[in-house]
């Protein structure tokens, strides 16, 4: 035998040997990664909006955990297998959409734990959900800054009394800012966006001008609604 194939007999043995692990270790690693899927489900269950709940999406990041870390068992159990699984996985793409950009936080989660609970680190695991619900729940509390509403007014352009509507509009409001006025078949339309006073009544103030044709306050939190 030449030295050329010694070598490479060397190099075939080394890439194919690995961390042996046993049936048991191996169903410990995999039960322990099913609990934390479970546990992430649950966190995932009451902390996500109702609006952008997806049950397909958590049962999915409940099975994330179990699925990573059989993979990292079979990397560490055959170097071979491993290269090939990268290159396996390195091929895939995902293009389901992402309603919720929180959603992307608890994929990353259940991957890393995954990863984690494949290593058999299993400390680091119930450290990383420790740490991750706790800075959930406390942001989560954190109160949003309000947001301005949209004030519209309409009416006719001549008889409306104008400059006394927009004193109206100042005198209730905390802040008005004008954004637009325009004007259109005999008809003037003004556009601001208003933090109103609490208890201010604005709408109600506006109702008593005559010639006013729609008033309409547009109010939102940031956030999309389906």
């Amino acid at each position: 035998m030449s030295t050329k194939d010694v070598i490479k007999n060397n190099i075939l043995e080394s890439l194919s040997g690995g961390t042996y692990l046993d049936a048991k270790t191996v169903l410990g690693i995999l039960f322990f990664a099913a609990l934390i899927g479970v546990y992430v489900y649950l966190v995932y269950r009451f902390s996500a909006k109702k609006a952008f709940y997806s049950k397909d999406l958590n049962i999915t990041m409940a099975g994330m955990p179990i699925v990573v870390a059989a993979i990292m068992i079979a990397m560490q159990a055959n170097l071979l297998v491993s290269l090939g699984m990268v290159g396996a996985l390195s091929i895939v793409r995902f293009r389901t959409a992402v309603k919720n950009p929180l959603d992307l936080l608890f994929l990353f989660w259940t991957i890393s734990a995954g990863i984690i609970c494949g290593v058999n680190l299993k400390a680091l695991v119930l450290v990383l959900c420790a740490v991750m619900t706790i800075l959930i729940l406390v942001l989560q509390t954190v109160p949003q800054m309000s947001t301005p509403s949209v004030l519209v007014i309409r009416g006719d352009a001549k008889e409306a009394d104008w400059e006394e509507i927009k004193a109206c509009v100042q005198e209730h409001t905390k802040t008005a800012k004008l954004q637009t006025e325009g004007f259109k078949a005999g008809q003037m339309e003004l556009i601001y966006e208003v933090r109103e006073k609490a208890g201010s009544g604005l709408i109600s103030e506006l109702q008593k001008y005559e010639h006013l044709q729609g008033v309409n306050l547009l109010k939102h939190d940031g956030e999309f609604r389906v």
